[in-house]
C-alpha cells in the first residue's frame, strides 16, 4: 500500500491556505514544531484545526526560538544558559512545552508530540543522550496519562544515520519509563527519507534499518524532506523520473519513491495550493513501487 500524503509545516511558505488544501485532499495529519514559522506555526495552524476536529496534529519539543527561550526563563523551566542553546529535553522544558503547544494549537489533547531532533542534546556521548530521552519520555508518558496527548515519537534529521540511537533502543527506553514494553506509548518515528537521503530505503529494501525496525514494531513512519527541500525535481530529469513510473514528473517521481518504501506510512509535503496538492495526491494514488523497481532506482542514482 502507498503511504499516505501529509501536512509538513517545515519551509511551508503558507501555513493556513496549506491547512485548508490538505484537509480538502483528504489529509489526516498535519505536522508542525514550535519553531516553525519563526515560532508562528502553531498558532496560524490553530483556526484551520478548530475548523475541522478531524485532522491530527502532530508537533514536538525541542528546538525553540530566541523568544520562546526567553519565555521558558521566565517560566523558570530553563536557565539563561540552556536558552541559549536553541534546544532542550530537560524534563521541566518539555512539560512546559508541551502546555504552550497545546494552548497555541487550540487543542486540549494533542494526537502527538515528538522529541525534536533528540541527537542535538548530547552529540557523541551515546549514554547521557539515551538518559535524556529516557527522562523526556517519562515526561511525555506522564502527558498521555493525563490526557494531553495520545502518543509520541521522536523526529530525527540524522540521528539513525549517525547511530546515536537505533529504534529498538527507543523502544527499549519508553518501556522502561513505562514500566513494560506493552504499556508505553511510542507510537511513531520521523526521519529524512528521498532519493537524496536513500540510506533507509536501501536499508529497508534489505530487511533492516529504522523503517525496517519501525514497521516490524507498528509504529507510525512519517518520511519528512521527501523533495530535499524543494532541490529534487530540479536535479531529477524526465528520463529518471520515467524510469520510476512513464508520465510522471519529476516531482511526482520523487514522491512515489518515498511513498513506496517499505515502512513509510505518511510523507510530509509543505505544498500551499491545490495545484500543487493534487499533483502530489496524483503520485501516491498510483500503485506503490515494487522492490525490484526501487533497487533499480536506488542502483542507478547509487552509480558514479
Amino acid at each position: 500500500m502507498t503511504a499516505q500524503l501529509a501536512l509538513g509545516t517545515y519551509r511551508c511558505r503558507a501555513i493556513p491556505e496549506a491547512a485548508v488544501c490538505a484537509a480538502a485532499s483528504g489529509a489526516q495529519w498535519i505536522d508542525t514544531a514550535p519553531n516553525y514559522a519563526t515560532g508562528r506555526a502553531q498558532e496560524l495552524l490553530a483556526p484551520a484545526l478548530a475548523a475541522r476536529p478531524s485532522l491530527r496534529i502532530a508537533t514536538k519539543a525541542g528546538y525553540f526560538t530566541a523568544a520562546t527561550g526567553a519565555d521558558a526563563v521566565n517560566a523558570g523551566v530553563l536557565t539563561e544558559d540552556q536558552a541559549v542553546t536553541g534546544h532542550s529535553l530537560a524534563p521541566e522544558y518539555v512539560r512546559w512545552q508541551i502546555r504552550r503547544n497545546r494552548e497555541q494549537l487550540g487543542r486540549e489533547r494533542l494526537d502527538m508530540v515528538l522529541l525534536h531532533n533528540p541527537e542535538r542534546a548530547h552529540p557523541g556521548d551515546r549514554p547521557a543522550l539515551h538518559r535524556a530521552i529516557r527522562d523526556a519520555f517519562a515526561v511525555l508518558e506522564e502527558s498521555v496519562a493525563a490526557g494531553h496527548m495520545a502518543g509520541y515519537g521522536i523526529a530525527t534529521w540524522a540521528g539513525f544515520q549517525e547511530e546515536a540511537f537505533t529504534v529498538e533502543e527507543l523502544l527499549a527506553l519508553a518501556g522502561e519509563v513505562a514500566g513494560g514494553q506493552q504499556y508505553h506509548h511510542l507510537v511513531a518515528v520521523q526521519l529524512p527519507v528521498s532519493l537524496v537521503m536513500m540510506t533507509p530505503i536501501v536499508q529497508a529494501l534489505h530487511g533492516r534499518g529504522p523503517l525496517w525496525a519501525a514497521a516490524g514494531a507498528g509504529l507510525r513512519v512519517m518520511a519528512s524532506a521527501p523533495l530535499h527541500g524543494g532541490e529534487l525535481p530540479g536535479i531529477v530529469d524526465q528520463e529518471l523520473a520515467d524510469l520510476v513510473q512513464p508520465g510522471l514528473t519529476p516531482a511526482q517521481a520523487c514522491i512515489l519513491a518515498t511513498a513506496s518504501c517499505p515502512g513509510v506510512t505518511d510523507v510530509l509535503v509543505a505544498a500551499s495550493s491545490t495545484p500543487h496538492w493534487k499533483e502530489a495526491a496524483d503520485a501516491v494514488a498510483q500503485p506503490p513501487l515494487d522492490t525490484a523497481r526501487l533497487r533499480e532506482i536506488t542502483g542507478v542514482l547509487a552509480s558514479p
